[in-house]
C-alpha cells in the first residue's frame, strides 16, 4: 500500500503536476518541427553534459571466482548482486514483458512521453497515491544510474530521485540526449542490466537466478511476466520476501499489457495466467565462507586469493580500492585451484586427523615453473561458526593454517630444512661426493650451557646411530637424514649463507624470534639446518618446487587469468619467476633427494631412505624429504616430480609443545604422495635430469656401507604403531635442544 502522504506533499505534487503540464501542453502547441527542432538541439546540449556513468556506465557487479577449469564456480563476491549480460542472452518475451509492463511506446518515442508524464501526474494525484509512472525506460535507466554512480557523492546519488521540476527536466534532458546516441535495443539491455527486481537482486541475470535458479535466456513467459512486473515496486511485489498475491496480480497485468501490445496472444496470455508459480529461489555465495555447498574446504585457498588480490595495484592504489574493485567490478576470475588435487588433498588431510582433531595436517600443492597453487586443505572447516569452548581452531576457522599470515607463524618442518644446506654447499662448489665421518654426537662452534653440551658446546646427536653414523656423502646424507653430517656441511659453509639460500627460495620467517635471528645472528644460527625456523607448508612445497624447476623461482600465484566486467583481460596471472640457482647445481640437490624417496639416484649413490613407500605410490621419478621436530611435536614431508611439488606438516595449530609423535610420519608421507600421485595423473612421466660430473665429485667410499632391507608400507593397523626408527624415523634432535634454543633465544 502506498504510505499516506501529507497536505504539503499533495500540495507540492499538484503544483509540480501543473508545472510539467503545462509545460506539456505548450510544447503541444507548437508546430510539430519546431518542436523536433527544440528537442534535438536541447539533447546534444545535454548531451555533452551527461556524466560519464551514462555516457561510459560502470555498475557494481559481482565478481565470479572458478577452478582452474573456468568452469566449477568457488564463490562469487559482491556488494550489490548483480551481472551484466548482452540482450542476445536475454528471452525475448522477458524483453516484451519489460516494454509492456513499463513502456509501451518504448519503439516510438524519443526518450521522454511528455503527455505521459502529465497524464501520469494528474492521475496520482487525483488518486492521492503513486498510480501511474509516466517514466519512459530511457528515464527510469538515467535515473537508476545516477542514484548508484559509485563516483558521485551521497548527496548527489539522493537528490537523482527527488521529486522536483528540476530533477525531472534534467531527467528528460539526460534521457533524449542518450536516444540520440544509442539504439533502442542498447537503452533496453543496459535497463535490464540495472533495473533491481527486488529481494537482492540487480538485473535481470541476477533476478533469474535468484527467483528461478535460471539463466535470463531460459525464462519462460509467466516467469518473464512475474520478473517485469517487480519492477514498479520490487520489495511490495516480490513473492519470496513480499506479497505472493500481488505478485501474481502484477504478473497478470503485465501479461495483458503483452496482449494488447500484440506481442503474445490473447490466449498465451491466459494460459501464462493459469500457470502455477514455481519458485526455485537461489541465493548467491558472497565471500569466502559461502564458498559451494560441500566444499568449505576451498575457503583457505579462497582466503590466500583474496588476500593476494588486496597486494595487487591492478585493482587500486589502495587496499580498500581494491577490496572494492573485487566486491564491485564483475571480475570472472579463473584460479589455479584444480579441485581433483584439492579433494585428494582434503581427503588425505582428513583420513589423517579427523576435523575435531586438536592435531592438524595442513598440505599445499604448487606447480614448479610456474608458481600456480593447486591445492590448499587441511582437517578444518572454512567457516566462522561457533567452536566448543576450548577450541580456538577446530573444527572451523578462517586463520591461514596453510599459508601463515595474520596469527599463524608456521610450524617446525625438521630435516626439510636440510635441503637449504645441501644447496648452499654445491653452490660453494662442494660436490654431492663431499664426504664426512658423521659421529652419533658432533661437538660444534656454538656454545652452549644446556644440559648434555660437550665442553660447553652445543653438539647435536643422530636418531639413529647405528643407520646414521659413518662416513657420509651428500646422497645417504640427505636419504638416511644424518644429523651431524649436515650440521658439519652448515659449519664448512657458513650458517649465514644456508639461512639466506632458505629465503631465496621463499621461506618467509613470520614468528620474530625467527625473524630477529635471521637478520642479527644468522652466521650462529646453529640449529637451523634441522629445521627449527617455522614454515607454512605452502612456502615449503614452493622451495621445493624451486628446485623442481631447475632453480627457477616462482611467487605463489593463485589466478590463471582475470577478465575485467567490459571484457578486457587483466595484466595479471602471469607467472612472476627469475633464476635464483644454478641449474647443474638444483639438479645435484634433485638427485640427492631421489635417497629418501626410495628411488636410485643417476649416480647409484642412494642406500636408504626415510620415506621409501614413495616411490611404490607415485610410481614415477619423484624426490623429497622427511622432516621431525624435536620430540616428534611436528612430522613434515616434502615431495616433488618436475610437474607439482606437494608439502603436508602434522602439528597442532593451538599448542606447539603437543608432540604430534613419531608414529604419524608415515601416514603423512603416504598422504603427501597420494596427492601427487593424483596430480600427475594423465601428465607424461618426465624424468629429472642427472648433474654434471663436476658437481658430482669422485663418489669414492672409505668402506661400504650395509644397504637396509626396504620397509614394506605399513596396513592400517601397524600405522597406529611406533614406525621403525631406521626407515620411517626422521627425528633427530638432542635432548637438550629446547633448552639450548631457549638459552640462545632468550
Amino acid at each position: 500500500m502506498p504510505s499516506p502522504r501529507s497536505p504539503l506533499s499533495r500540495l507540492f505534487t499538484v503544483l509540480l503536476a501543473g508545472v510539467l503540464a503545462g509545460l506539456v501542453v505548450a510544447l503541444a502547441a507548437l508546430p510539430g518541427n519546431l518542436v523536433g527542432g527544440l528537442v534535438t538541439k536541447s539533447a546534444l546540449r545535454a548531451y555533452v553534459d551527461l556524466p560519464d556513468a551514462l555516457r561510459t556506465p560502470a555498475q557494481p557487479q559481482r565478481s565470479y571466482l572458478y577452478a582452474n577449469d573456468g568452469k566449477t564456480l568457488i564463490t562469487t563476491f559482491y556488494d550489490v548482486n548483480r551481472t551484466d549480460v548482452p540482450l542476445a542472452e536475454i528471452a525475448p518475451v522477458m524483453r516484451q514483458a519489460v516494454v509492456a509492463a513499463e513502456d509501451r511506446r518504448f519503439y516510438s518515442h524519443s526518450g521522454a512521453d511528455l503527455r505521459g508524464i502529465a497524464r501520469a501526474l494528474v492521475a496520482n494525484v487525483t488518486g492521492g497515491g503513486t498510480e501511474q509512472g509516466g517514466s519512459t525506460l530511457t528515464m527510469q535507466y538515467v535515473r537508476n544510474v545516477l542514484k548508484t554512480d559509485p563516483t558521485r557523492t551521497a548527496e548527489e546519488r539522493q537528490a537523482a530521485t527527488e521529486q522536483t521540476v528540476g530533477r525531472k527536466l534534467q531527467e528528460i534532458r539526460y534521457a533524449t540526449a542518450l536516444e540520440k546516441t544509442l539504439s533502442k535495443d542498447e537503452i533496453l539491455n543496459r535497463y535490464l542490466n540495472i533495473a533491481y527486481f527486488g529481494s537482492g537482486a540487480y538485473g535481470v541475470a541476477a533476478a533469474a537466478q535468484r527467483y528461478f535458479g535460471k539463466a535470463p535466456a531460459d525464462l519462460t513467459l509467466g516467469e518473464a511476466a512475474l520478473l517485469a512486473g517487480l519492477v514498479q515496486s520490487p520489495d511490495e511485489y516480490s513473492p519470496i520476501d513480499g506479497d505472493k498475491e500481488k505478485a501474481l496480480a502484477r504478473r497478470a497485468y503485465v501479461l495483458d499489457s503483452m496482449a494488447d501490445t500484440g506481442a503474445i496472444t490473447a490466449q498465451q496470455a491466459a494460459a501464462a495466467k493459469a500457470e502455477k508459480v514455481t519458485l526455485h529461489p537461489t541465493a548467491q555465495p558472497n565471500g569466502c565462507t559461502a564458498v559451494a555447498q560441500g566444499h568449505d574446504d576451498w575457503g583457505f585457498f579462497c582466503d590466500y586469493l583474496r588476500q593476494w588480490w588486496l597486494t595487487q595495484p591492478a585493482f587500486g592504489n589502495t587496499v580498500k580500492e581494491r577490496e572494492q574493485a573485487l566486491r564491485r567490478g564483475g571480475y570472472r576470475v579463473v584460479t589455479t585451484l584444480d579441485p581433483q588435487v584439492q579433494k585428494t588433498a582434503q581427503e588425505q588431510a582428513t583420513d589423517v586427523y579427523g576435523y575435531n582433531n586438536k592435531r592438524a595436517l595442513p598440505i599445499a600443492a604448487v606447480e614448479p615453473g610456474t608458481g600456480r597453487v593447486l591445492a590448499m586443505a587441511v582437517n578444518r572447516h572454512y567457516s566462522l561458526a561457533d567452536n566448543p569452548a576450548g577450541q580456538a581452531n577446530r573444527p572451523n576457522t578462517v586463520n591461514p593454517l596453510i599459508s601463515g599470515g595474520t596469527s599463524v607463524d608456521g610450524y617446525q618442518a625438521g630435516s626439510t630444512f636440510k635441503l637449504f644446506t645441501m644447496l648452499a654447499a654445491l653452490e660453494a662448489g662442494k660436490p654431492l661426493s663431499t664426504g664426512f665421518d658423521a659421529p652419533a654426537r658432533l661437538p660444534t662452534r656454538y656454545s652452549s650451557d644446556a644440559e648434555g653440551n660437550c665442553d660447553g658446546n652445543w653438539c647435536p646427536a643422530n636418531a639413529n646411530p647405528e643407520w646414521m653414523d659413518g662416513y657420509r656423502m651428500m646422497w645417504d646424507g640427505f636419504g638416511r637424514s644424518v644429523n651431524t653430517y649436515f650440521v658439519w656441511l652448515a659449519e664448512q659453509v657458513g650458517e649465514d649463507k644456508v639461512v639466506e639460500m632458505a629465503q631465496r627460495l621463499g621461506i618467509t620467517f613470520r614468528a620474530d624470534s625467527d625473524a630477529a635471528f635471521a637478520k642479527n645472528d644468522a652466521e650462529n644460527w646453529g640449529a637451523f639446518t634441522l629445521g627449527v625456523a617455522a614454515t607454512t607448508p605452502l612456502d615449503l612445497a614452493n622451495a621445493y618446487a624451486t628446485v623442481a624447476a631447475e632453480g627457477t623461482y616462482c611467487t605463489p600465484l593463485p589466478v590463471v587469468s582475470v577478465t575485467a566486467g567490459n571484457g578486457e583481460k587483466v595484466n595479471v596471472g602471469q607467472p612472476s619467476c627469475k633464476k635464483v640457482l644454478d641449474t647443474d647445481v638444483a639438479r645435484a640437490a634433485t638427485d640427492a633427494a631421489r635417497c629418501p624417496v626410495g628411488q636410485q639416484s643417476a649416480y647409484g649413490q642412494c642406500n636408504g631412505g626415510t620415506a621409501t613407500a614413495v616411490d611404490r605410490i607415485v610410481g614415477r621419478p619423484v624426490a623429497g624429504k622427511t622432516g621431525s621436530s624435536e620430540q616428534n611435536a611436528t612430522e613434515t614431508f616434502v615431495g616433488f616430480t618436475p610437474q607439482v611439488a606437494v608439502a603436508g606438516i602434522a602439528a597442532n595449530p593451538d599448542d606447539s609443545t603437543d608432540s604430534v609423535g613419531a608414529a604419524v610420519q608415515a601416514r603423512v608421507i603416504d598422504a603427501v604422495a597420494r596427492v601427487i600421485k593424483t596430480a600427475v595423473k594423465g601428465q607424461p612421466v618426465k624424468d629429472f635430469t642427472a648433474p654434471s660430473g663436476e658437481l658430482v665429485g669422485n663418489p669414492q667410499r672409505p668402506e661400504p656401507t650395509p644397504t637396509p632391507t626396504p620397509t614394506p608400507t605399513p596396513t592400517p593397523e601397524e600405522r597406529q604403531q611406533p614406525a621403525d626408527p631406521r626407515q620411517q624415523s626422521d627425528n633427530g634432535f638432542p635432548s637438550d635442544l629446547r633448552r639450548w634454543l631457549q638459552g640462545r633465544r632468550g
